[in-house]
């Protein structure tokens, strides 16, 4: 290159150092505050949910996403985002998923109800489960010709007891710590948020049921189930208890898990007994309709309790 054009090249180059805007540290866009996810599957939690929160009063705004509606805002002093995911598993995976990728969320609660399958528990109970798995994982196999037994598929291990023709299985699951898919029996609460419930639930002391005057117990431990099916079958229910010792059976709560498991992301579910999944006496209808909403009350007052200790 010539002395001139270099020159020229040089000069071009000062020029546009002129003209580009230089942009300072102060600048800089802040980032995002982070944000606790509060999470509900259908609308009664729901309807607890924006009565305890204030959500019809103001101060949340609202960004919409494939649909679901994800509402921004201040509880007990944490910045939130709450939002209903729908019923089921699919459902609760999915709106999990999209505010995770779109939003800087920290921690993940839920609260909601579920069907009692601790025949030690009873409506109204609120259970902080330690771990969550699927029920409804799992192969259907034939009878045997002689109908002593079942025609297992050669890959299959058995691994629980089965059901009939229903052997439970476990998922498979992954994330960034893991070189390939592993089995998960269940998947954790995480720790530090199981202690601040502890003691959350210490410090809010005896709650009543606002529709019995029943003095409700709030535990923390235990497993958790969830699956596919509205459960409302006393045998199911006593097997579901003995073969993973749940104290609770929901159609969501393992589908967040599972999402934060691979996420690496923080979380807690609070369940508050609906009913007693197919335990209540011989002949009587269950009792869902009469008590999700006064349950689903309980558990959002807990759930509360939480974020103001966290």
């Amino acid at each position: 290159m010539s002395t001139r054009n270099r020159h020229r090249l040089t000069g071009l180059i000062l020029g546009l150092l002129f003209i580009l805007p230089v942009r300072s540290a102060a600048d800089a866009a802040p980032p995002p505050a982070p944000l606790i996810a509060v999470l509900t599957a259908y609308p009664p939690e729901t309807d607890a949910l924006v009565a305890e929160f204030g959500l019809n009063q103001g101060g949340f705004t609202q960004q919409r996403v494939k649909g679901f509606r994800y509402q921004r805002g201040v509880v007990e002093g944490k910045d939130v985002v709450v939002f209903e995911t729908g019923m089921s598993l699919v459902n609760a995976a999915m709106a999990l998923q999209l505010a995770l990728e779109r939003l800087p969320v920290t921690h993940v609660l839920f609260a909601g109800v579920a069907g009692g399958t601790d025949p030690a528990l009873h409506v109204g109970d609120v259970v902080i489960p330690e771990r969550w798995a699927y029920h409804g994982e799992a192969a259907y196999f034939n009878p045997t010709p002689d109908g002593t037994g079942w025609v297992k598929a050669d890959y299959f291990t058995k691994r629980y007891q089965n059901f009939g023709m229903i052997f439970p299985d476990e998922v498979v699951a992954i994330r960034a710590d893991k070189e390939k898919f592993e089995r998960v029996a269940a998947f954790p609460a995480d720790p530090a948020l199981l202690a601040v419930a502890r003691r959350a639930v210490e410090k809010l002391g005896p709650v009543r049921s606002a529709r019995t005057g029943r003095e409700i117990t709030i535990s923390v431990g235990g497993t958790g189930v969830s699956g596919t099916v509205f459960l409302d079958n006393r045998a199911y229910r006593e097997f579901v208890f003995k073969t993973w010792g749940a104290r609770c059976l929901d159609m969501e709560t393992t589908a967040y898990a599972h999402v934060c498991y691979t996420n690496e992301i923080p979380f807690l579910a609070v369940r508050a007994l609906s009913d007693l999944a197919g335990g209540q006496a011989e002949g009587e209808v269950n009792v869902i309709d009469a008590n999700e909403h006064t349950s689903s009350v309980h558990a959002v007052r807990v759930l509360r309790a939480i974020l103001r200790e966290l």
